[in-house]
């Protein structure tokens, strides 16, 4: 099975990191991953996203156009990537900061509100993690307690101090994407 995630917001919302996160994961599952980043010259502020395929087989192109699940963490992203996630996909809306509501009804769409997730367990610089949460409800590429190990084994070591409210806010962004998650 191979899964196709585009990860898009603003520069400084942890994009890249989740998007590493879910490669490290699949590679630490043994499975065949992708990661490529893409960010404006600006970085923090610019808009960032990143492409992750995991797939239990070798990838035949790094590309993607239409992903199987799209995490949008700002209205920009979600305007840019909600028409293009493939029919039976994932949508994951960050209603913090995105009042849209999508149309489609082809899609699984995931509403978490991953800034006031993130603040009340510390940063709203962790919304990227309850984003994480909230797909891998809908989406279970890996068990929680898998994507948990990564997270420890894999955040840089200059943010150890962060760890278990970063782990805390997967754990609430999972919970809540399970309550959440709407059928396709």
């Amino acid at each position: 099975m191979e899964t196709s995630i585009i990860i898009a917001g603003f520069g400084g919302q942890g994009v890249l990191f989740a998007g590493q996160l879910l490669t490290y994961a699949g590679m630490d599952q043994g499975r065949h991953v992708t990661w490529i980043p893409s960010y404006g010259p600006e970085m923090r502020g610019g808009t960032a996203n990143c492409t992750v395929i995991i797939s239990d087989d070798e990838i035949g192109a790094p590309t993607v156009a239409r992903p199987d699940v799209a995490v949008a963490l700002n209205l920009p992203s979600f305007e840019k990537y909600e028409p293009l996630v493939k029919p039976g996909g994932v949508l994951i809306v960050n209603k913090s900061l995105i009042s849209e509501q999508s149309e489609r009804t082809d899609i699984a769409i995931v509403e978490v509100r991953a800034n006031r997730i993130a603040k009340e367990f510390g940063s709203v610089k962790m919304a990227n993690m309850a984003a994480l949460g909230a797909l891998l409800a809908k989406r279970p590429l890996f068990s929680l307690d898998d994507l948990l190990q990564t997270l420890h084994d894999h955040l840089p070591k200059r943010k150890h101090n962060l760890l278990e409210a970063n782990k805390l806010v997967l754990q609430h962004g999972y919970e809540v994407g399970m309550e959440t998650a709407v059928p396709a």
